[in-house]
């Protein structure tokens, strides 16, 4: 098979899998329609359609989906030849891709790789901030972060960081207009700010426990957003109650611009854990991050 039939069936399980030409040029590093010309040719090629175009969505044919079963996993093999080949080098190279949510991705990721990235020049980190629950492996990232009560007993779990409590927080000045919640219920009755997990589009329940009690409170309020600091910063702002993790609404509550209601139903939980899939083979680049993220008490 001529070489250009081979780098664009590659290309086509990228388009196949990730359903987007945006985003499989991005995992490429070509342009869209680059690979929207590639993907033509290759069908005027072997003569048959494989993936239906429309405005908003790309997804393969019948004959695709056949393609993607039976060739995708030989491609596979091939890049864990090559990459087997590539651990055989003393220094650490090659990607790693982590998901995580934004608040271990900004206070624990980033300030520990940062220390060791840079005497490792051939090892690239991507970090993707979406957060939310996400199958690692079929998204094809080598880890992911989630609080230790999260991780699928399957999975290898290392901690990354100390335990976590998340705070109820508002500013004085909306508690001179609203009574302070005395029970997790009587949220209710407030004005909240909400964060929304963009793998489901769902709205984050908060969580509470007191005496062996849990509780999950759906709230409401005027805003919604998908960063937990722009949560914070709307409940400095004054816009409502904030849930947050305390070591972004310590700063604010020693300085007194935050106060912390029903801290008696917030207790800690196990911190932020990496996981990966027990089958995964360990590289030197892997083996790297992981001991850079572990949490040394």
């Amino acid at each position: 098979m001529p070489r250009e039939n081979l780098n664009d069936l590659q290309a086509f399980l990228v388009v196949a899998r990730c359903r987007s030409f945006t985003k499989a040029a991005a995992q490429l590093g070509v342009s869209p329609s680059a690979l929207s010309h590639s993907m033509r040719g290759l069908e005027e090629r072997l003569g048959i359609r494989l993936l239906t175009r429309t405005t908003r969505s790309v997804s393969p044919t019948e004959v695709g989906e056949r393609l993607l079963r039976t060739v995708g996993p030989r491609f596979e093999e091939v890049e864990a030849e090559l990459a087997a080949l590539n651990e055989l080098r003393r220094k650490p190279a090659g990607t790693i891709r982590i998901t995580a949510g934004d608040h271990p991705a900004v206070t624990l990721l980033w300030p520990k790789l940062a220390k060791v990235l840079s005497k490792y020049p051939d090892v690239k980190v991507e970090i993707n901030m979406e957060g939310g629950l996400i199958d690692i492996a079929a998204q094809r990232f080598d880890a992911g972060v989630r609080l230790g009560e999260q991780v699928a007993k399957d999975m290898v779990s290392v901690r990354i960081g100390p335990d976590v409590r998340f705070a109820v927080v508002g500013t004085k000045s909306y508690f001179a207009k609203r009574a302070v919640p005395k029970t997790p219920q009587d949220l209710i009755a407030h004005s909240c700010i909400n964060l929304r997990q963009s793998t489901h589009g769902g709205l984050w329940a908060w969580e509470f426990e007191r005496n062996g009690r849990e509780l999950k409170v759906r709230v409401d309020g005027q805003l919604i957003f998908n960063s937990i600091f722009q949560v914070r910063d709307a409940a400095v702002d004054g816009f409502g109650l904030a849930y947050i993790p305390e070591d972004l609404a310590r700063p604010y509550l020693s300085k007194g611009q935050l106060v912390w209601v029903l801290e008696e139903w917030s207790p800690p939980w196990s911190g932020y854990h990496l996981y990966y899939p027990s089958r995964r083979q360990s590289s030197p680049a892997f083996a790297l991050v992981v001991d850079a993220l572990r949490y040394r008490s």
